[in-house]
């Protein structure tokens, strides 16, 4: 591997670390919501996490937005934006990917699992909002330490979208 690699290697293998870690322990923080014994109960418990998971990506449309009123790029056709403003731009774009991953993962992951366990898809939605914001901050430092919040981001999407599966074939 060349330096690059190591760097992300490294910064991807701290991720997913982490993610681990902050999930069960966020998971054992959180209470067990008292109110979801049905399916629909526990969907409900998840789509309300949904918007702390939203709130990056909200951010960063606003980020883009002022950026853009307040420069030579409020035209976007002119090709004037920074290079902080494009790389904003790609934050946004893998966010709503990977939002758009979460979402499925947590609504179905929700459903199928036991209702003392359903606190899981609110201790995951604390870690994908911290996650997406140290792939932003990690990124706008420099493009390769965006590594540990990518893939702790893709890893948790990767497990909630898993999880679902199995459950859902038991």
């Amino acid at each position: 591997m060349n330096r690059e690699q190591k760097i992300v290697f490294t910064g991807a293998a701290m991720g997913i670390v982490s993610m681990l870690l902050g999930t069960w322990l966020v998971y054992t923080l959180l209470p067990a919501p008292q109110d979801v014994a049905t399916a629909g109960d526990r969907i409900a418990y998840a789509a309300r996490w949904l918007a702390l998971a939203a709130a990056p990506l909200f951010l960063m449309f606003v980020w883009v937005g002022n950026a853009r009123f307040l420069s030579d790029a409020i035209d976007p056709t002119r090709g004037a934006e920074s290079a902080a403003m494009g790389i904003n731009g790609r934050v946004a774009d893998n966010t709503t990917q990977q939002f758009l991953l979460f979402i499925a993962g947590s609504l179905a992951l929700a459903a199928s699992l036991a209702p003392e366990h359903v606190q899981l898809v609110g201790a995951a939605a604390i870690i994908f909002t911290i996650a997406r914001i140290t792939f932003w901050i990690g990124y706008r430092i420099h493009p390769l330490y965006r590594a540990p919040g990518f893939a702790a981001t893709a890893y948790l999407n990767l497990g909630l979208l898993l999880g679902a599966a199995v459950l859902a074939l038991r």
